[in-house]
Formats: C-alpha cells, sequence, structure tokens
C-alpha cells in the first residue's frame, strides 16, 4: 500500500496545520492511536479497527481501496472475510465520528473534514518545517523550542498495539523520523553552548540506539565541551569496538575526523559554531544602559576621542576593526560613569546587537565577582540557567564564544583593577568595552587609558547654569563661579548643589555661594583626593532635612552590596511607607541610589562619609549600635521564621537569641525562599559585621537558621567564609555557646561539601564547647553531623550510637524534625552494619514523622533515607518511587545539590535492577547538578556512571570515568580507591 507519509513529509496543501476549537475532533497516532471529541475521548474500537482508521488518518485526505485496506491490516494473508469486516469496521467507526468524516469514495475510504491541527502527526510536521526555516534564518532559539513542541506530541510507541503490516512500517519510519528531529534538536542544542546538560540524554540515546553514528558523534563533541576529553575519546573507541564486532565496519569519516580534532585539542572545537544565531531573537539583545543625564555638559574632547575609537571596533570587516577596550580613570566624582554612558548611549546604534553594562563595586570592601557577573551577562545574552558553567574560566569562554559574530559594547563601571576586568572582556572584533576605574589600568594590555580630570572653570558653570538655568544663574554669574570653585569643579559636588539650589526657589545663588564660603561645612582640602569627594558629599549633606540625615547616616551604617526597603525600616526605627519617603527623597539628592524596586544603595565613598557623619554627628552615639542591631533582629527574626516554614516541628527556632525587633512573616514558603537567597549577600554581611560586637551571639544565630544559603548550593563560598569568621569571633571572645553553635554551622558546611575529615574535627570540638555550655540544641545537632562523619567513614557503629544520642536528645526537647532528620541517619547506620530488615523499619519511622510535620523540605530527606534502604532491600520499584517522591520535593524547595543526590541514587536503582541505561542518564544528571559531599561525591557519581558504561559495552569511556573518580578518591583518601582500581584492573583484563 502506497499511502504513508514519506518521513519526513510536507502536507498537501490545504491539510489543517494547528487549531484546537472546541468540541472539533482531533486524532492521536503518534503514540497509541485515539480520538477526542473536544476533551472527551472516543472509543475507537479494536486493534484492526484502530488499524484502519490509522491507515485512513495517515492517508491525509486521499482515498484508500478496499484492496489496500485489507493488505494493510492482513497483508498477504488476509482472512476470507476480510472484506466484509474492513466494512464492519468503517461502519462502527462512521457512528463513532461526526457526520462526513469518514466517507465512502469509489469502492474505499477516506477521512474528510477534519479541522485545524487535527491530527498529531500534521501538527509534528508543521513544527518541523518551521523550525527548519528559522534555522535556515539563523534563529536557533526559536528553531530548538519548535523541535521541542514537535517531540514532544510523541506519547509512547508509534500507533501502539496496531497489528498489520502497514503499521510496522509506519511506526518504523516515524521512529526514525523522531530520531531525526532529535539529532537535529541536539546539534542546535551544541550550537548555543548547552552542552552540560545535553550529555546526560545523549548517554541514554546513544545505549538505546548503539548503531547510530550521528548520537555518539554528538555526545563526543558535548563531553569535549564539557571538559570530558577523555571520556569523548572513550566514546569513539567504545564505537569502533561495536561497528568492527557488529557489522564489521569502521566509523564513518566524520566520526574519525571529529576523533583527531579532539586528539589536536583543535580550538574549533571548544566553543560552538554558530553562537551568533541568538542574535535572531530581539529579547536576547541586552539594553543595559543606565539613562543618560539629561544635562551632560562638557567633557567635548573626551566624547570625540572615545567615539572615534567605538566607531573603528564597530566598523565593517573590511575596515580592519578591532575588539576595543577603552579605560577610564579618575578620582570619585570626577564623571568618569556619566561621561562613560554618554558616550555609549551615542554609540549605540553601532552595536545593534546589545549592550551590557554592570557595577564592578571595586572601591568597596567586596567587589563584583567576575564570575557572578559572567552568570549575569550571560543570562541577559539568552543563555539558560542550566548551560551556565561554575567556574570562572568555563564562563569566560562561554561568553566570548556567545559574543562571537556578534556587535556588542560592554560598559564595566567602578572596577577594582585589571584582574577583575579581564574575564569580562570580549574576545573578538566587533564588540568593545569601556571601563571606568579609580586606579589607571596600566597591567590591562591593549587598553586605551583616558585620564579624566576636573572640569575646566566653563564647564563647570556651563553644567551648574544647565541645572539651575540661565536666568537664576545670568545676575549672579561671580556668585556662581564661587560656586563651582568651591565644589573644587568636580562634577558630582556641582551637580548635588545644583540639584538643591534647584529645588529650592528661594534661595539665591549668592546664599549657596555664602555656604560654601563657610569652611565648616567644607574641607580644607578641597582639591586634594577623596577630600575633594567629601567636600561635595559634605554640600549635600548639609542641605538635608533633620530626618533625611539621620537616614542618611544610619544607613550608611549597613554592610553588603545593598539593602532592601523592609531592612532599611529596621534600621531607621520606623514604618515602612516613612522609611520609602525618606529613601526616596535620598535618591533625589544623588546621595543614595536605587539598585531596584525596593532595594537601595550607596555609591562606595558616599557609604564611607555617611559613617563618618554618623560617627561625628549621631545623638546620642549609642543610636549607631542601636540602628545595627535592629537590622540584625529583623534579619535573625525573619530568618527564624524562613526556618520554621520549611522545618515545621524543628525546635531549634525556640533555642535562637530573642530579639526585639520584628522581623517579616510569611504565609508560604516560596516566597519565604525567594527573601533568604535575595538576601543572601546582606544578611551574611551583617553576620560578619557583628563580629566583636555584644551582638556575636544574635549574629551566630542568624547563620545557623540561614543553613539553607549553604544546602541550596547557591552561596556556599560565602557562608562558609562567613562561619569561619564567626568560629574565630567567637573564639576571641571566649563565649563557648556561641562558638559551639558556630562550630556546629561549620562543621554543616563541611558535610556538604565531603571535606569529611575536616567536618570531623569541628564537630568534635563543636561538642564539646556545646556540652560545656550545656547547649542541649547544639549538642543534638552536633552529634547528628558526627554521626554523618562515621557514615562517610564507614564506622557504622559509632555512628548508631551518635544518632541514639541525638534521638534521645531531639525526643527530650520535642524536636520532632530533628528526632526524624536522626532516624533517617540511622537507617543508612543500619545498613552498613547488614541490617537492612531493620534500616527499612527506622527509615519508615522517620518518613512517618516527616509526614506529620507536612509536605516540607525535609520531608524529601525522609523518602531518600528509605529510598535508599529499600534499594538495598532488593526493592527497586518501591525504592524508585520514594526517590521520585524526593525529587520533587527537593525541586520544589530549589536544593539542587540534593536534587543531584536523589539523581545518584535513581542511577543506583536502575543499575541494580539491570538497567544500565537509565542508570547512565540519571548518573549524568547528577553530575549537571552537582550533589551533596563535594568532590568525593563526585567520584561515587563517577564510579557508577563507569559501571553503567562498561554494562552497555562501552568500555573505554567507563574507563574513562573511572580514571578521574580515582583521581578525586586519591585528592581526598578516600576508602574508595581501592574499589576503583580494581575496576580499572579487571576491565584492562578484558
Amino acid at each position: 500500500m502506497d499511502g504513508g507519509p514519506r518521513v519526513p513529509e510536507q502536507r498537501r496543501p490545504g491539510f489543517p496545520a494547528e487549531g484546537k476549537e472546541s468540541g472539533a475532533l482531533r486524532f492521536g497516532v503518534l503514540g497509541p492511536v485515539r480520538a477526542w471529541r473536544g476533551e472527551e475521548t472516543l472509543t475507537t474500537g479494536s486493534p484492526q479497527q484502530r488499524a484502519l482508521l490509522a491507515a485512513l488518518l495517515l492517508r491525509e485526505g486521499r482515498t484508500a481501496t478496499a484492496a489496500e485496506l485489507i493488505d494493510a491490516l492482513w497483508g498477504e494473508e488476509p482472512p476470507s472475510q476480510a472484506l466484509a469486516a474492513v466494512r464492519t469496521y468503517a461502519s462502527r467507526l462512521r457512528k463513532v465520528l461526526d457526520p462526513g468524516v469518514l466517507v465512502s469514495e469509489s469502492g474505499g475510504y477516506a477521512v474528510r473534514g477534519l479541522g485545524e491541527g487535527a491530527l498529531d502527526l500534521a501538527r509534528a510536521q508543521d513544527l518541523a518545517a518551521g523550525a527548519e526555516k528559522a534555522r535556515t534564518a539563523g534563529d536557533l532559539c526559536h528553531a530548538r523550542d519548535l523541535l521541542r513542541r514537535a517531540l514532544a506530541l510523541w506519547d509512547g510507541e508509534v500507533l501502539a498495539g496496531v497489528p498489520g503490516p502497514y503499521a510496522q512500517t509506519q511506526r518504523v519510519r516515524l521512529d526514525e523520523w523522531r530520531l531525526q528531529l532529535l539529532e537535529s534538536r541536539l546539534d542546535m542544542d551544541l550550537e548555543q553552548g548547552c552542552h552540560a546538560e545535553a550529555v546526560s540524554e545523549l548517554t541514554a540515546l546513544t545505549a538505546a540506539h548503539p548503531l547510530r553514528e550521528r548520537l555518539r558523534e554528538l555526545l563526543m563533541l558535548a563531553l569535549y565541551r564539557s571538559g570530558r576529553q577523555a571520556e569523548a575519546l572513550a566514546v569513539y573507541a567504545d564505537t569502533r569496538r561495536l561497528l568492527s564486532d557488529e557489522l564489521g565496519v569502521d566509523p564513518r569519516p566524520g566520526l574519525q575526523e571529529l576523533q583527531q580534532r579532539i586528539l589536536q585539542a583543535d580550538p574549533g572545537l571548544a566553543e560552538p559554531s554558530a553562537p551568533a544565531a541568538e542574535k535572531a531573537t530581539a529579547a536576547f539583545r541586552p539594553a543595559q544602559l543606565p539613562a543618560t543625564v539629561s544635562d551632560f555638559t562638557g567633557r567635548a574632547a573626551f566624547v570625540r576621542e572615545l567615539s572615534d575609537i567605538l566607531s573603528a571596533a564597530s566598523g565593517e570587516p573590511t575596515t580592519g576593526r578591532v575588539m576595543a577596550v577603552s579605560a577610564l580613570a579618575g578620582i570619585g566624582g570626577v564623571g568618569k560613569t556619566t561621561l562613560a554612558v554618554h558616550v555609549a548611549h551615542r554609540a549605540r546604534a553601532a552595536f545593534p546587537d546589545g549592550q551590557l553594562y554592570v557595577d564592578l563595586q571595586g572601591a568597596g570592601a567586596r567587589p563584583a565577582e567576575p564570575e557572578a557577573v559572567l552568570g549575569s551577562f550571560l543570562r541577559a545574552l539568552g543563555t539558560a540557567d542550566s548551560a551556565i558553567p561554575d567556574s570562572l574560566e568555563e564562563r569566560a569562554a562561554l561568553y566570548r564564544s556567545v559574543l562571537d559574530g556578534r556587535r556588542v559594547l560592554v560598559l564595566l563601571d567602578n572596577a577594582r583593577d585589571a584582574a577583575q576586568v579581564r574575564p569580562l572582556l570580549p574576545g573578538t572584533d566587533g564588540c568593545a568595552a569601556l571601563v571606568t576605574a579609580r586606579v589607571r589600568m596600566v597591567d590591562l594590555a591593549g587598553a586605551h587609558l583616558v585620564d579624566l580630570d576636573v572640569m575646566s572653570p566653563e564647564e563647570a558653570l556651563a553644567l551648574f547654569t544647565r541645572i539651575v538655568g540661565e536666568e537664576r544663574v545670568a545676575s549672579e554669574r561671580e556668585a556662581a563661579l564661587d560656586v563651582v570653585g568651591a565644589c573644587g569643579f568636580l562634577p558630582l559636588a556641582i551637580r548635588i548643589a545644583a540639584s538643591r539650589l534647584a529645588a529650592r526657589r528661594t534661595w539665591t545663588v549668592s546664599v549657596l555661594a555664602a555656604k560654601l564660603a563657610d569652611e565648616r561645612r567644607r574641607l580644607d582640602e578641597l582639591q586634594a583626593g577623596d577630600q575633594a569627594v567629601e567636600a561635595t558629599f559634605e554640600l549635600g549633606y548639609g542641605q538635608l532635612e533633620p530626618a533625611q540625615a539621620r537616614a542618611f547616616r544610619l544607613l550608611g551604617l549597613a554592610d553588603g552590596p545593598d539593602i532592601s526597603l523592609a531592612a532599611a525600616a529596621a534600621v531607621l526605627d520606623l514604618p515602612v511607607e516613612a522609611t520609602e519617603d525618606l529613601l526616596e527623597s535620598l535618591v533625589d539628592t544623588s546621595l543614595l541610589e536605587s539598585a531596584a524596586p525596593g532595594r537601595y544603595r550607596f555609591h562606595d565613598l558616599v557609604r564611607l562619609y555617611a559613617r563618618a557623619c554618623a560617627e561625628r554627628d549621631e545623638n546620642p552615639p549609642s543610636e549607631l549600635g542601636a540602628a545595627l542591631s535592629r537590622l540584625l533582629d529583623f534579619y535573625l527574626a525573619t530568618a527564624a521564621g524562613v526556618y520554621a516554614i520549611e522545618r515545621p516541628g524543628d525546635r531549634l527556632v525556640d533555642g535562637l537569641e530573642p530579639t526585639e525587633y520584628p522581623g517579616l512573616t510569611f504565609t508560604e514558603g516560596s516566597a519565604a525562599l525567594d527573601w533568604l537567597y535575595t538576601e543572601a549577600a546582606p544578611l551574611l554581611a551583617c553576620v560578619r559585621q557583628s563580629a566583636g560586637t555584644a551582638r556575636l551571639r544574635r549574629a551566630v544565630d542568624l547563620l545557623w537558621a540561614a543553613k539553607d544559603l549553604t544546602e541550596s548550593g547557591a552561596n556556599s563560598h560565602q557562608y562558609e567564609a562567613t562561619a569561619r569568621a564567626m568560629c574565630d569571633a567567637t573564639g576571641s571572645a571566649a563565649d563557648t555557646r556561641a562558638e559551639g553553635r558556630a562550630r556546629t554551622v561549620l562543621s554543616d558546611v563541611l558535610l556538604v561539601s565531603g571535606r569529611i575529615e575536616h567536618a570531623e574535627e569541628e564537630a568534635r570540638l563543636a561538642m564539646r564547647l556545646a556540652g560545656s555550655a550545656e547547649d542541649s540544641a547544639a549538642v543534638s545537632w552536633v552529634a547528628n553531623n558526627r554521626g554523618l562523619v562515621c557514615l562517610h567513614q564507614r564506622r557504622y557503629a559509632e555512628g548508631k550510637g551518635l544518632f541514639h544520642q541525638a534521638i534521645a536528645g531531639f525526643r527530650a526537647t520535642d524536636n520532632r524534625a530533628g528526632e526524624a532528620s536522626a532516624l533517617s541517619n540511622l537507617s543508612r547506620a543500619q545498613l552498613g552494619m547488614g541490617n537492612v530488615a531493620e534500616a527499612v523499619d527506622i527509615a519508615r519511622q522517620g518518613l512517618a514523622v516527616y509526614a506529620e510535620l507536612g509536605r516540607t523540605m525535609r520531608l524529601a530527606n525522609g523518602h531518600f533515607a528509605l529510598g535508599v534502604a529499600l534499594t538495598r532491600a532488593g526493592r527497586h520499584e518501591e525504592a524508585l518511587g520514594e526517590f521520585a517522591e524526593a525529587l520533587d520535593i527537593f525541586g520544589d524547595h530549589r536544593q539542587r545539590l540534593w536534587e543531584g543526590a536523589t539523581n545518584f541514587r535513581l542511577a543506583e536503582v536502575h543499575l541494580a535492577a539491570g538497567r544500565p541505561s537509565s542508570a547512565a542518564q540519571h548518573a549524568e544528571q547528577a553530575l549537571a547538578l552537582g550533589c551533596i559531599g563535594g568532590d568525593r561525591m563526585r567520584g561515587n557519581v563517577l564510579a557508577l556512571l563507569g559501571r553503567a558504561l562498561s554494562a552497555l559495552g562501552q568500555a573505554d569511556r567507563a574507563r574513562a570515568c573511572w580514571r578521574e573518580a580515582l583521581s578525586l578518591y586519591e585528592q581526598h583518601d578516600a576508602q574508595e580507591v581501592g574499589e576503583v582500581r580494581a575496576l580499572l584492573a579487571r576491565s584492562m583484563a578484558r
């Protein structure tokens, strides 16, 4: 029968492509043969009746003769009553379908009159055709989206359960087409730099289709770009051996060429071949430049100089364009940012693919980390979060790859030094970078250096006049010259002074000049270094109303990159509405910046000046400490509330230091977690700032209450640095209770990162300190931590005793969540001792306690522990169910590292159940997400992945995984070293 689609096949003109009218008939063949009227599922009858319907649907409106249909259903051996059966099936279908849909014609049948998008295959063909057009046009993002939508239409086996030779032929063709679409989509994934997330899917696909060389080629490329060169080469070796054994042939030339390019470390493989495809999506043309000032004045020579450089950078390739870097240097307040933003706006048309901007906070105590900036830039350029690597070097390489072929301007404002800037520079011509900093970047290779001095008297007067107004200045020109002279011709000082004057219509220029003439209002060394900036700030501060001045002083006390409106209200001890009015008025004076809706920040020098004002002017002086105490109370009370929502039944919050100032309250977990992760940097800064003060105990408790920041993996490094600072501070203060808690927190951090020996040291010290201080909450939690250390070190009997100690302590304080945690961990100790049945029972006890407390993140830990026990018991399907529950909950609570650990456990179950392909897929996902346990756990994942690959016949790639695992184990002196060496030895002996 010649009625099947030639896959991929274009529909005949007029065949419906898409549409979902209410009540319209819809049909599915990319899975079981099904029919719907609106949302109602229709009965399609026996397998042979469904085979008849499928044959008619796949002819796309063309008539099939009775003979063709008989051949389709039964082939060469039809039953004697085949024709009657076909007529019976057609009659039954006609009763089910709408009138006029199944028609008789010329002794045969046809399906006609279907609505738009009635057949899933037709929709898939339309989407695939659209994807091809989008790809040809260079719009990879849209093409990938269309292919994802097309592939999502498949629902299991094509024509599932439908008999007959025609159905089998179409099943093969459609399955082949689906693989072609998958290969196209994966190819585009790699073109756009999504190699890390593609590895897991390609591993599963190559296991399912071992002889499909294109999939092997894509896997090799994805592994190579993920920094896994040895595995990439091992894939080739496995492929060559498999093809030789199965088919007696060598790999095709394209695969051989890729192997050679990998061996030679061909630079062309290290980045996507067509990164410029992102340009087709308007949503990924960033326009991040801050607004230019309407009254920009002067600097004409600098504007021309910088504009010429940008023009040369953005010219056509035939003009010999280069990647230009211009670095502007000068004292704070000299107008570096204003000039750079003005020039960047003038040059926007020359950089049609976008403009990126970041404040690098270089003059502050904690400059922006280049890796964090690169993450923000990559997201702005359209890179998915899952495709952004972790390390600085990988992010920088991906950033340069994404920019290749684009014309993008990057403005790096307020840089600390050249080392901070280098990873953020584009790597190819057509792009340009403007950098501002307080220091001359003589060590920034190839940069055009611009030293920006104060304005000339004429420029300064012109700027003052534009802000204040010609009419007011014309009659008081000498007074105006006195004003700009007193400002040291510093643009920021002039702007603040002029803005104040413009806002006060009753003042004259002479009044302002008189104020500036008063040396008590400005510093003697007005024109020297930072003193000039301070004099300018003094002018603005002196013109504030009392409430504004108090807000300015107290807000400057808080560390951290910015502050939220609610936190600022705590500092000022005012209602949120009144606080917002004050902060917005300070924004109007340019003494404060609005970082985002509801968030504020100081320029770094303004913050220093505000603190000096607070120390000089605040009365009583005790208000300085009181303001920071209120801020700490606010963070502690709010973080304790978040902790309670995430861990109901955990009595840890009852043992925290009391607070006088209230925090925010949340009704659901998502908003609570949003707050915690948004406030991470200022919260941790507040903790560090409290070292060496009477607030030390509350600061340690805040760190403990915010422990989700380390378990999620989002703020692990900052959290650990803060924990170590608190250990030092509490030790210096000889505060046994606080030090015990700080070291308990640090042991948590070290366990999460897999540094087991160091975790044990801290946990032992924490246990001694907490016991000495009779701190029962800390004693119980640190006993739990010490037990976890024992699990890692296979000291199961000792761990069992510690978990029993923790359980007793938690029960004594009615800490149900703590009890559940220790029970779950005790289950693993019993497993280590070989008591599998008892381990399952204890894990169920822990899960039951968690379940009583609600569907929180910790319920996932209960499912996880039970899944581990069931795996050891050989009850694999039950274990999969528990891990699936855990994975869902961890995902909802943004616990990326726990998601990775759960994928690892899923891989274990699948491997034990004899499903190595699924095991490899989950292991790859665990590698992509990361796991609780750091490098040691990564070694476990790699060892397991190697076992799965070995079972799939991919011996070379398996050995590559084991070698990497061995390297990680040796670095940590792990006990698993011997096991992996044995695996390698057995593999090499085969």
